[in-house]
């Protein structure tokens, strides 16, 4: 949160005032006290619409990996949040892990963003806690199993999340829960228990 404080709070709340914007991001930012303001009359979202003098070619999918991070690493902050939201997959995937919250919540929130994309995101362990959460509060995205199962797998998933999503998962993975040493102890014993439950 330390990046995200530095931040100016008339920057973050013009940014939310943006239409087009998720609810879930506003909620995001709700949560740590920034609430969108219609009335701040900033240059931030013009930065954010308007980087024609050295804009990258967001959209172009062809490029390498290593060309698209030496891209990201140019940019300046506004650019990498516009690449958040309006880049390639590439771009997406890469900026979703950012160590910024704003830029990697502004990733997974993209209107690009799509259920195969989050289902990869779902299962990493790069990404931060609030990326997770933010999948877990997308009922559209919750009622695919597979997303559901990679975020209850993951080690970096909060264990309230996980606890919360352990009903739905199914006889044959709660077996590969309850002796997978890689998540938290109180999920696998909690699998443990539904499955000793199931077989009684």
């Amino acid at each position: 949160d330390h990046t995200l404080n530095s931040i100016p709070v008339p920057a973050l709340s013009a940014f939310l005032a943006k239409l087009d914007l998720s609810i879930d991001l506003r909620e995001f930012f709700a949560d740590r006290g920034v609430f969108p303001d219609e009335d701040v009359v900033i240059d931030f979202e013009k930065a954010l619409i308007d980087t024609s003098d050295d804009d990258p070619d967001l959209e172009n999918e062809d490029l390498d990996r290593e060309s698209v991070t030496q891209k990201l690493q140019a940019m300046s902050f506004p650019q990498r949040l516009k690449a958040a939201v309006k880049g390639s997959k590439e771009m997406r995937m890469i900026l979703v892990r950012d160590t910024n919250k704003m830029i990697a919540t502004a990733a997974i929130s993209s209107p690009k963003m799509t259920e195969q994309d989050v289902e990869g995101i779902a299962g990493l362990a790069a990404v931060s806690e609030d990326v997770l959460r933010f999948i877990a509060r997308n009922r559209g995205w919750m009622k695919n199993y597979k997303i559901a199962l990679r975020l209850c797998k993951n080690p970096k998933t909060p264990l309230a999340v996980s606890l919360n999503i352990l009903p739905r998962i199914m006889e044959r993975d709660l077996n590969s829960l309850s002796t997978d040493r890689n998540i938290p102890e109180p999920l696998r014993i909690a699998a443990r228990k539904k499955v000793v439950a199931s077989r009684t």
